[in-house]
């Protein structure tokens, strides 16, 4: 939380910069710190055991990664542009990015997620819920079973968590945010 307070810049909107440590430089030693929290989080509230962790690239993989390393399981995330070497068939949903205000496509391989799949959900930020959303829709296309959210930082204003309230499974937020003005305010 300190590290937000001290280097996270409100850029208007509701929208704040991080990119000192989670989303452009990573701050490798803390984002192993976060994969073990959600580590003890998920296996000692939850009693979760997942078979994968899933999240949306870019900004979610760093800590997705080192949650799926806690976990001794695979990282899948999420791609949003099919390069021509995906030649696999997919699983795929559109979302509009809260950052960028566009419509984004999500798309999975069907190859790397299936109804025997127990996975967690690992993003790096809870606001909205449509990436999210998204992402559970993916994985309930899939035939997989959705044990849980965690996400590095929650702003509550947004209600992202009462869009997942149907989703009926734990969500374990890191930090929370919020504005007062210009002031960005940490707990």
């Amino acid at each position: 939380m300190e590290r937000i307070r001290r280097e996270g810049v409100h850029v208007g909107e509701g929208i704040v910069k991080l990119d000192s440590f989670l989303n452009h430089q990573v701050d490798a030693g803390l984002t192993e710190r976060m994969g073990a929290e959600f580590f003890t989080r998920f296996t000692d509230r939850h009693k979760t055991v997942p078979s994968k962790i899933v999240t949306a690239e870019v900004s979610g993989i760093p800590p997705a990664l080192a949650t799926a390393r806690m976990f001794d399981v695979p990282l899948v995330y999420a791609r949003k542009h099919r390069s021509s070497v995906m030649t696999d068939v997919y699983y795929l949903a559109q979302t509009v990015s809260r950052t960028h205000g566009d419509e984004v496509n999500l798309m999975i391989s069907k190859r790397y997620l299936n109804a025997d799949d127990q996975v967690l959900i690992i993003d790096d930020f809870l606001a909205t819920g449509s990436t999210i959303t998204t992402l559970a829709s993916l994985i309930v296309a899939s035939c997989a079973r959705l044990l849980g959210i965690g996400c590095v930082i929650e702003k509550p204003r947004e209600g992202g968590r009462l869009q997942l309230t149907e989703l009926n499974v734990p969500i374990e937020t890191l930090a929370r945010i919020d504005f007062h003005g210009e002031d960005l305010v940490v707990s």
